[in-house]
């Protein structure tokens, strides 16, 4: 290749043109078609978007008139104007094929956008528009004028577009310019229809008076109405006529006419002629769509509304704007429909409805161009427009600062009104504008009505250049994937965010009431005491900061949630100290408002559970687990024992280890009760973790105090604990205490020592284990010979104790022993020692006989007096004593014989015992319903009150309570009573039979 033409190709491939041999062809016709060399042609193609089209594009129009493109060129600013033009729009090429006279405005075309006013001037005077709004003449050839002058103001906004530093920022008024160019445009194309609608228009028509004193006004809907519109779509308006004022001339006389003027407005614009459509006129979104007349008067504009219109059409009214036509009239159908618009959300359904439309919208795209839709598809731009209008309607009823027609606008306006967060306002609103810019850059081009990205590399490069947004097709790419991405998910939360159905249900005036109608309004919801109430929603409402204005959108919501919960008194208490203790953490308030279900969760629980809120007002940032199913379901033992270990190598005195062991029980504590409330935790996987987290609390507590009680000298001391009742059997529930044995075994120490130590020990663990706030409760009176026994024994101690003097109560209480602490040597030495006495070779009759005379005694002495048997869930009728005596009697009788019986289990050696054809099934069954019955009554009595109790209570507010923590429906005391007191009757049945029989 020649030296010269290689340089010539560099040059080329350098200012960004892809076809060499073409170009080069063109350039040389070019300059011999305008005598302009070269490198002057050439000095400011590197700035089109497709230099190769530019070029093209100016060689066609030479061709025709070389004169008009010679002017152009010769201007310094003129050859950037054209290249910039025409490198982005081969319709703008084909526009200039067509005028090539109109090149020579484009020198100083673009250097502002033209206003308002200058448009309907341009436009009209292209028609020769008078006073009274009629064209100069109202044939064909105004149509062709009206749409040459519309396409000369459009090149304007364009090169002012095109040739801005920073396209992305002036998106919204080029948008706004565009709009107001399509309102300009049909008040001209208004205007040749009344001249051609006239008897002097040669159309066989309407006298000049009667036209004069029909009025028409033309409103803008959609991205018209919003002025936000495209260079190239469609304008979506409703005709709304009458007769003038004060005239004799009938209304449907005004309907006939305006009705004529209407269809010939829309030809101006979108009939065939011989200089192309501007654009299409929809005027599908009147009252009955296309079946609907075309024209209707104001009156009956509003009839409509008030009897038949589908949600979607007051959505399609936020936008409404008087565009062209009559002025007042325009403003009068505005004036009378807003107020419909912000009251709609209160119709029913209203926000499942326009959740539906934006997905029926999306399943009609074909599937093809799912991932090329810049408008419709997920993550374009759609999902902004939906997103923001529906928290506009669902919040404008009562806010009127959000009430506005554009979506910039609008965004700033939920943002500033704490309605949606600021980063997320930032985000949306910067890529509404990024994906705007790619839209009209994707319409010029053609100059034709596209929301598709392109397909190929040549087009994706033609994008990136023509937007600024990269410097390569794949660079364009990914900003389009990222953006489709973070508008999708931030669509998704906002959209479909569980509180915009509750709040579009609030009563219209919920917030605008007197204090008195307040305390009126919350007694009637359910609030006690509501004049307190009152004061609590005042504290945390109150104020300027941004905190203050989310929680006036929140409160009236969140309130209804807690009158729905058993406390809202309690509820609506604890969160204000929650969110005083959260302060002015962000993520807080932004998780009740955008999560999928934080709220609606926070106030059932905190109005469910006094338990839970106590504890979250201690540890307030458990509020974030509200918002994943995860963080609610209890820890594994292995993750949470090595969490307990690392504690003991982070703290070095005992005092802080042991600060930090029982914050780890809290807070774990409070997990399980947060899943128990909200039913994502099951009561075997309740009982499961309340042992589990007990058990790593004393085996922590245990490491911690021996490191601090016995030296080194003495580190060889064994030393276990040994879990005894519900904890033993892994059976724990809310309020349980921790039932123990303590043991030392004395081979390595001098006993006197080891006593010593152990008795030490014991001391410490009390005493370190304290839990004002939550107390671990280490019961060891199930020890030999109870209360008056020594608090420790050794292992020989306890053997020899056993071997002489044990009664047949501690032999049933070693039923559920079971090692949970300390040597694993001396546990497994103990276990031996009880499996001995719990398992013994033949049954003592004498022993049966007195567990049963134990048993009767139990129900007469130890049921606390004025308390109805038949309500106390452990020791009375059918309670948890009943099943678990008569299981352990099973135990001592046949576990010998039995391997199944020997489990500290109550259910599973009840199952043991219907498979060794002790128990029948049947009996099994209602023994089984009893017990988890009173088990999970227990529990859900404890999370409901705060404080531990047995018996159920008898208040019909706590019983409601109770059954709602359970999953019963709301205002279910009487079956939840009944449910109890028939499966305990039943039960009892069972266990008279089997136990005393």
């Amino acid at each position: 290749m020649a030296p010269d033409r290689a340089s010539s190709l560099t040059q080329l491939a350098r200012l960004g043109f892809s076809r060499f041999d073409d170009a080069e062809t063109h350039l040389a016709e070019l300059s011999e078609l305008v005598g302009i060399a070269r490198e002057t042609l050439l000095a400011e193609a590197s700035r089109a978007a497709d230099p190769d089209e530019a070029l093209a594009g100016l060689v066609r129009v030479a061709r025709r008139r070389a004169q008009a493109v010679r002017d152009v060129l010769q201007d310094e600013r003129g050859r950037e104007v054209v290249w910039r033009l025409l490198g982005a729009s081969r319709g703008f090429a084909d526009f200039y094929l067509r005028r090539p006279e109109q090149l020579a405005a484009l020198p100083g075309a673009g250097r502002r956008l033209p206003t308002t006013e200058e448009l309907r001037r341009a436009l009209g005077a292209a028609v020769g528009a008078d006073e009274d709004g009629f064209a100069a003449s109202g044939d064909e050839a105004s149509w062709i004028d009206l749409r040459v002058a519309y396409r000369a103001q459009l090149a304007e906004i364009a090169v002012y577009d095109l040739m801005h530093p920073d396209p992305v920022e002036i998106v919204h008024a080029v948008s706004a310019a565009l709009a107001d160019a399509a309102g300009a445009a049909l008040d001209a194309s208004l205007a040749i229809a009344r001249t051609k609608v006239t008897n002097s228009g040669g159309f066989g028509g309407f006298p000049r008076d009667e036209v004069l004193r029909t009025r028409l006004a033309i409103i803008g809907m959609g991205k018209s109405g919003a002025r936000e519109l495209n260079y190239v779509s469609d304008v979506d308006v409703i005709f709304v006529g009458e007769p003038a004022a004060g005239t004799e001339l009938s209304e449907a006389r005004a309907i006939e006419i305006a009705t004529r003027l209407a269809i010939q407005t829309m030809r101006g614009i979108d009939g065939i002629e011989a200089e192309p459509a501007l654009w299409e006129v929809d005027p599908n979104l009147r009252p009955e769509g296309k079946q609907g007349a075309l024209v209707r008067t104001l009156e009956s504009h509003i009839a409509y509304y008030d009897r038949w219109a589908k949600s979607w059409e007051f959505q399609a009214l936020l936008k409404a704007r008087p565009l062209a036509g009559d002025p007042t009239l325009g403003e009068a159908y505005v004036a009378a429909t807003q107020p419909k618009v912000w009251s709609s959300s209160q119709r029913e359904d209203f926000v499942d409805s326009v959740q539906r439309m934006r997905e029926r919208v999306m399943e009609h795209i074909p599937a093809e161009d799912v991932p090329h839709q810049v408008k419709l598809g997920p993550g374009g731009i759609r999902d902004i427009e939906f997103a923001v209008q529906l928290l506009q309607l669902v919040h404008g009823r009562s806010d009127e600062d959000v009430r506005h027609r554009g979506t910039l606008n609008a965004i700033d306006a939920l943002e500033a009104g704490g309605y949606i967060g600021r980063e997320e306002a930032a985000v949306f609103a910067r890529d509404y504008r990024t994906l705007r810019l790619i839209e009209h850059r994707l319409q010029l081009v053609g100059l034709s009505r596209t929301h598709l990205m392109p397909r190929t590399e040549d087009g994706l490069r033609r994008l990136a250049r023509a937007t600024g947004l990269a410097e390569s097709a794949d660079g364009v790419e990914e900003v389009w994937e990222d953006i489709k991405r973070e508008v999708r998910e931030i669509h998704v939360r906002l959209f479909y965010r569980p509180l915009l159905s509750a709040v579009a249900r609030l009563p219209q005036d919920e917030g605008s009431l007197t204090e008195e109608q307040a305390r009126d309004r919350l007694a009637a919801i359910g609030f006690r005491e509501p004049a307190v109430a009152l004061r609590h929603i005042g504290a945390v409402t109150s104020g300027l900061s941004r905190k203050a204005t989310i929680q006036r959108h929140l409160i009236p919501v969140m309130l209804r949630m807690f009158a729905e919960g058993a406390d809202p008194d309690y509820g609506l208490v604890a969160f204000r100290r929650i969110s005083e203790r959260l302060g002015e953490t962000p993520w807080f308030l932004r998780m009740l408002r955008d999560s999928s279900g934080a709220a609606e969760r926070l106030t059932r629980l905190l109005s469910a559970s006094r338990y839970a809120g106590e504890l979250m007002e201690w540890i307030p940032e458990s509020v974030a687990w509200l918002d994943n199913d995860e963080q609610l379901r209890p820890r594994s033992g292995p993750s949470l024992e090595e969490e307990a270990r690392a504690i003991q190598t982070r703290h070095d005195t005992i005092e802080d280890a042991m600060r930090a062991v029982r914050a780890l029980r809290r807070r774990e504590m409070l997990r399980t009760a947060m899943g128990a409330v909200l039913g994502v935790t099951t009561l075997e996987q309740l009982s499961d973790a309340l042992t589990t987290i007990t058990e790593v609390t004393l085996r922590a507590t245990l490491r911690a105090v021996r490191r601090e009680v016995v030296p080194e000298d003495d580190a060889s001391l064994d030393f276990a604990i040994i879990g005894m009742g519900r904890f033993g059997g892994a059976e724990l529930g809310f309020g349980s205490d921790a039932d123990v044995l303590y043991v030392y075994r004395t081979e390595a120490v001098e006993p006197h020592r080891a006593e010593t130590l152990a008795l030490k020990i014991v001391a410490e663990l009390r005493r370190v284990s304290e839990d004002f706030r939550l107390p671990l409760e280490l019961d060891a009176d199930l020890r030999p010979e109870g209360r008056k026994g020594p608090i420790v024994r050794s292992l020989d101690a306890y053997a020899e104790y056993y071997r002489r003097w044990s009664v047949s109560w501690e032999a049933q209480a070693l039923l559920r022993a079971r090692g949970v602490a300390g040597s694993v040597k001396l546990i497994d030495a103990f276990m031996q020692l009880a499996d001995d006495v719990r398992y013994p070779e033949q049954p003592d009759a004498q022993a049966v006989r007195e567990i049963k005379r134990i048993k009767a005694r139990v129900e007469t002495e130890r049921l606390p007096q004025r308390i109805d048997p038949t309500r106390h869930l452990k020791l009375g009728p059918g309670g948890l004593s009943d099943v678990e005596w008569l299981v352990q009697l099973l135990q001592l009788q046949h576990a010998r014989t039995v391997p199944g019986l020997r489990t500290t289990s109550t259910l599973a050696a009840l199952d043991a015992a219907v498979e060794a054809g002790l128990v029948i099934a049947e009996d099994a069954a209602l023994l089984r319903a009893a017990w988890l019955l009173a088990a999970r009554l227990r529990s859900a009595n404890t999370l409901l009150s705060g404080q531990t109790s047995d018996v159920l209570p008898t208040d019909r507010r706590l019983l409601d309570g109770i059954g709602r923590i359970l999953e019963y429906p709301p205002h279910s005391a009487t079956q939840l009573e009944q449910d109890w007191l028939g499966t305990a009757r039943r039960a009892r049945r069972v266990f008279d039979r089997l136990f005393y029989g």
